[in-house]
């Protein structure tokens, strides 16, 4: 493909030429044929370009976001001023990475001092195998009462999961194994981790960890995107401004 460019350019360089003399083709040992397999060059490299552009990019999405509420799995209380929304895939590594760093400060600094809740939900990406499964875990593990505890091991233990592997976390978190296997088997919550796909792709939610951070409020909830596992430094400055404390 290079050679091919290189080779329309010095093509086009002696058409330039040509056409910039007035010099008709054959006069400098160019001939009619070669003429013509100019233009067909200059034709094809044209194509190749707009091929290459493409259609043209989509305008980004909006930094405000609308959702729907949904409050199944939450930490903090009911009256916090904020609220912080996440859409997990707990098989990617971006948000292991944000849960062993930034979430503990979150939880200490603001979620356990009552001033921001922390609502987690499900967005399992299609290429990562075990994201799914792992969401339907956590979720027969909260019928236990251990969802945040199986939210956490399933987590940090992002890039080995399996099959095999959340069983043993089950047992590892003394949980009822044959209710947990029925609840696995038959996929019950698939409808609810569906919903929340839904309301991740309507908010235009393209990839994970994706949040939203904004007031409480009891119907629905709109508030600021925040994308990918960002420092500590970002959420807080953002908290902080929203609660009116400034920097």
């Amino acid at each position: 493909m290079m050679s091919r460019i290189v080779r329309s350019i010095v093509l086009v360089a002696v058409a330039a030429a040509v056409l910039a003399t007035g010099t008709p083709a054959g006069a400098q040992g160019i001939t009619q044929q070669q003429a013509d397999q100019i233009l067909e060059e200059l034709r094809a490299i044209r194509q190749l370009l707009e091929r290459q552009a493409g259609p043209p990019a989509p305008p980004p999405p909006s930094p405000r976001v609308a959702l729907p509420p949904a409050t199944v799995y939450v930490l903090g209380r009911d009256d916090a001023p904020l609220t912080l929304v996440e859409f997990t895939d707990l098989e990617c590594p971006f948000c292991r990475q944000f849960h062993v760093t930034t979430f503990e400060q979150l939880k200490r600094n603001y979620i356990d001092t009552g001033k921001l809740r922390f609502v987690t939900r499900d967005y399992p990406l299609d290429f990562h195998a075990n994201a799914r499964p792992a969401a339907l875990a956590a979720r027969c593990a909260g019928e236990q009462n251990k969802f945040w505890e199986m939210r956490h091991v399933l987590t940090v233990n992002a890039a080995t999961l399996s099959g095999e592997a959340m069983q043993g976390f089950a047992r590892a978190l003394g949980l009822d194994m044959n209710r947990f296997g029925a609840c696995m088997s038959t996929e019950k919550y698939r409808a609810a981790i569906d919903r929340d796909i839904a309301d991740a792709q309507n908010a235009e939610v393209s990839g994970t960890p994706t949040f939203v951070l904004g007031k409480t409020a009891p119907q629905g909830f709109e508030g600021l995107r925040i994308v990918g596992a960002q420092p500590y430094a970002v959420f807080e400055q953002k908290i902080r401004e929203l609660l009116g404390e400034g920097k």
